[in-house]
């Protein structure tokens, strides 16, 4: 019989179940034994209705747990970090959602444990497995475009979070926009050197009176001499927008967004076409299956994750610039990635 990947969740909130229900129904080659929340009590029926065997209020009962290959990290930002060298410690191989951490030093001790342990880690930018973002990222490769001349990015959701969230998300460019540098330096295959971020509060007021903003333009310069442009909005009352523009020496690629369904009524009138998917888990719910697909792969055969520590690093170092340009007017530079850090 195949090897399974046996593997312990840590958290069972949105995105926690979301991968757990995918491995049950789409990932034969793996099978979640364990779950650890702070509500366990909560759980209890969709972790049986899933056939999770053990459920913990304390994640470190799956560190100890030698049967246990690998952990989905779900956990909030804030327990990311040291989770990781918990698991790392422990000799689990590692998937854990976006951001690592706020703090720069605290995610390169994350990422030394990890390299010291000599497990696998791989960090949950889903975009990236997107069908058409990744169909653009393979033409970029093959040269269809040409030299990359600009990268435009629309991110818009429909709606605020709570306030509640909004004080612990590390604010719109460690929370939102972190998805965009992502895509920025996956479809650029460079880095960036130069951040200038202009924001402002124009959806929800109660947001500024927490210190974020809901609404921004971050202009960026890469090493290979692109350019990007991201823009960014809290609220969307048309759906959940993602949109891609690549512009190239040869010619462009657009990727546009995806409608609940792709019926278009033509009558006298004019065309109608169905709104926008609703929000994240929706839109990339294809994305989803197919980034712990990877990481699974990844381990069954002894491969480098796609989406690796470094990875999770960059962007929240250009979230960090953005913050800073945001607050001081002005353009920010970027260390190279083994600079690790901002200039002055």
């Amino acid at each position: 019989m195949a090897k399974k990947i046996k593997v312990g969740l840590i958290g069972a909130g949105r995105i926690g179940r979301v991968h757990a229900e995918n491995i049950r129904f789409n990932i034969p080659d793996a099978e979640v034994v364990a779950v650890a929340d702070l509500y366990s009590d909560r759980i209890k029926d969709w972790a049986s209705n899933l056939g999770i065997k053990h459920i913990f209020g304390d994640s470190q009962k799956i560190m100890e747990d030698e049967a246990i290959d690998a952990v989905l990290i779900c956990s909030s930002t804030d327990t990311h970090s040291a989770l990781i060298i918990q698991a790392a410690r422990a000799g689990k191989h590692i998937f854990c959602e976006k951001p690592i951490d706020f703090d720069l030093n605290r995610i390169q001790e994350a990422l030394q444990a990890v390299e010291k342990a000599g497990v696998k880690l791989q960090i949950g930018f889903q975009r990236r497995f997107d069908p058409s973002f990744k169909k653009a990222y393979d033409l970029i490769g093959q040269g269809k475009i040409g030299d990359i001349r600009v990268i435009k990015i629309t991110s818009r959701d429909p709606a605020p979070p709570s306030l509640e969230y909004i004080k612990v998300s590390g604010g719109l460019f460690l929370d939102m926009t972190i998805h965009d540098f992502d895509m920025a330096r996956y479809l650029s295959r460079s880095e960036v050197t130069e951040v200038y971020a202009a924001g402002g509060v124009m959806v929800d007021k109660t947001i500024g009176e927490v210190g974020d903003i809901d609404t921004a333009i971050v202009t960026l310069k890469f090493a290979n001499g692109a350019l990007g442009v991201i823009d960014n909005s809290r609220q969307s009352l048309y759906g959940y927008d993602q949109r891609v523009e690549v512009l190239g020496s040869k010619g462009c690629i657009l990727v546009g967004n995806d409608p609940l369904t792709h019926t278009i009524l033509s009558t006298e009138e004019g065309f109608l076409s169905d709104k926008l998917q609703n929000f994240f888990i929706e839109r990339y719910r294809e994305a989803y299956i197919e980034e712990i697909k990877a990481f699974v792969d990844c381990l069954l055969n002894d491969k480098a994750p796609p989406v690796t520590g470094m990875d999770g690093l960059q962007p929240v170092l250009i979230g960090l610039a953005a913050k800073k340009s945001l607050l001081e007017g002005r353009p920010i530079p970027i260390n190279s990635p083994s600079g690790g850090g901002l200039e002055t």
